[in-house]
Parts: structure tokens; sequence; C-alpha cells
């Protein structure tokens, strides 16, 4: 079991991976614990799994994953329930947070938790060149969830968390929604299963190409809530599987 398993959700991203996979091998590298890389390549349609198989080739520890169905929440289980390590860290292709970032969620820097989540929002953390409006839906949107799901919790959307390899073979198995808000639906599971959060504040750097349709996304994230909700009611993420 490697000390540290890095999950990179990729759909098409044949442009950014390269620099990516090179930062954080290049990080991982001077690091003094065991670790491995798990890119889950998310139904493309571009060459980012080819791409991501010659970076393969260079590096024993990076494996890819093909998942043909698309979802960033399909990549991301897929990818934590098929890693190998102690501690699993999810991590966005764009790599808006500096990767040396890592380190702050891992022992010895950090103890005591079962989940730590990076936060754009939690006192100590900046957000640099972020549009306005970006900013002003996404705080709509975590007020929404604060309200219906996780209260206490500043940011769930930032792509940069870190779970315990028990913590994560529990709650991603229940996870339901393929997409982004399959997050928040991890985070509530979590809050039900008395599992301690943690939420850490981060530079974190806005990426224009962001995948994310601020107008179309915020919707379909906010039915999802009534969907964790109503899960969470009927007693769903507590049954065992």
């Amino acid at each position: 079991m490697p000390f540290l398993s890095v999950i990179i959700p990729a759909y098409n991203e044949e442009h950014r991976l390269p620099e990516t996979i090179t930062k954080v091998m290049a990080f991982l590298g001077e690091q003094n614990y065991t670790s491995e890389v798990v890119v889950v390549e998310n139904g493309s349609q571009d060459r980012t799994f080819e791409v991501a198989q010659e970076f393969a080739k260079k590096f024993p520890q990076l494996r890819v994953l093909k998942e043909q169905r698309r979802g960033k929440g399909l990549a991301v289980k897929r990818g934590m329930l098929e890693a190998c390590g102690e501690y699993r860290f999810m991590c966005d292709a764009d790599l808006s947070m500096p990767v040396s970032e890592i380190s702050r969620f891992l022992p010895p820097s950090l103890s005591d938790f079962d989940i730590a989540i990076a936060s754009r929002e939690a006192p100590g953390a900046v957000r640099y060149h972020e549009p306005a409006y970006r900013h002003f839906v996404g705080r709509i949107f975590n007020t929404m969830i604060r309200m219906m799901a996780l209260p206490g919790l500043h940011d769930t959307q930032c792509g940069f968390k870190c779970f315990h390899h028990t913590v994560a073979e529990d709650l991603f198995p229940r996870q339901t929604l393929a997409g982004w808000s399959f997050d928040v639906e991890v985070l509530f599971i979590a809050k039900q299963r008395g599992y301690q959060i943690v939420e850490l504040p981060i530079p974190w750097f806005f990426n224009p190409d962001s995948k994310v349709d601020v107008l179309r996304d915020s919707f379909h994230m906010a039915m999802d809530l009534f969907r964790i909700r109503l899960n969470g009611l009927r007693g769903e993420y507590a049954a065992a599987l």
C-alpha cells in the first residue's frame, strides 16, 4: 500500500494534462513516502487517454483508467475505489491549487482527520483572477448547500480533497450522483456517518478554461441538492451495502 494516491479525473484534457502530470510527478519525486497517480479518463472526445498512456510508459507509479461514461463523479468514484493508497487525494486536472499544497493535507502536517477539503473561502484562503460574477454565483450555491445539506462548511466544490482509505472505501460505494454535485453528496454521507471533515484554506488560481457552465450546472446542482436531501431522509445512505 503506497502512502498516497493522487486521483486525477480527466475529461478532454489533452492540452492541460501533460503539464499537470509533470508537476505532480516532480512533486511526488521529492517526497520521502511511497505514492501512485491514478488518471481516470472520462469519456473524452480528444486524445486525453493516449496522452496519459504515454506518460504511464515513463512513470511506473502512474496508472491510467478509462471510464466510458461521462461525469466527473463517476471518474472520481472509480479512481478512489481502485486506488491503493493509505490516503487518497482528489486533484483537478487544471491544478488550480499549487501542487506543493498537497503536503498540508497529509500527516504529519495534518492529523486526527478523516477527510480534508481545500477551501477558497475559509479564513486565510486567497483567490486569484476569479471574475466577480463567478464568485457571486458560487457563494449563492454554497449558501444553498449549507442550508440544505452541509452547515458549517465554507466551500464544498473546490476540487482538492483527501480521504483516509478506510473512509473512501466506506463512502464512495454509497455515492449515487455522477455529475458535479457528487462531492456534496459524499460529504453529506460522511457527515451522516460521523466522519470528521477538516477545511483547509488554500491559494487558488482561476482557470478561464474551466469546464463548469455556471448557469446550466448551477441549476442541475440545485436539483441534485434535493435528491441528496431526499436520499438522506429515506435513510438510503445509512443502509447496509
